[in-house]
């Protein structure tokens, strides 16, 4: 499951925040949440009930249901869906569809990165914001990445 948050920019979307959860729940969902958006914001959501008990945590919760509304969840909630299917335009297009589970958190990350920087005035400053957030986070051991992978088979030498 993949959860994502798109900011209101007036009528275009401003930035993006996507976090892979285990499921659902409250727990996941309000986890996201508060990791992502600040306090005191308006966050628009469907109905799902795990969503319950945001404006305790400080935050103005506008739930838009969309069975019985007439109207399609792209229109109700249309910056995240537009981001959703960038998403998926952008594996398909640039890895061809072939992704591995175990990197998803990387490719949400990449793409996050890119989205939020497509209309940069400093383009001379991609590289350097992309140092600073390399220096923020512990480092990746190599094992780690690919860790799915496994070491070159044997070969069978007796002819």
């Amino acid at each position: 499951m993949i959860v994502v948050a798109a900011e209101q920019a007036g009528k275009a979307i401003g930035r993006i925040r996507m976090h892979r959860i285990p499921d659902v729940s409250r727990e996941s969902l309000h986890s996201f949440i508060t990791q992502a958006i600040e306090p005191g914001s308006t966050i628009l959501t469907d109905g799902w009930e795990g969503y319950i008990g945001l404006e305790a945590k400080g935050y103005i919760h506008e739930v838009r249901v969309i069975k019985g509304s007439g109207t399609t969840a792209e229109k109700l909630l249309p910056r995240v869906h537009r981001v959703v299917s960038l998403l998926k335009r952008w594996i398909l297009g640039t890895h061809q569809g072939a992704i591995s589970p175990e990197h998803l958190d990387y490719y949400l990350d990449e793409f996050t990165f890119r989205f939020n920087r497509r209309t940069s005035r400093h383009r001379g400053k991609l590289f350097y914001r992309l140092l600073q957030h390399a220096m923020a986070i512990e480092p990746v051991k190599y094992g780690d990445i690919i860790k799915h992978i496994r070491g070159p088979k044997k070969l069978n030498h007796n002819i």
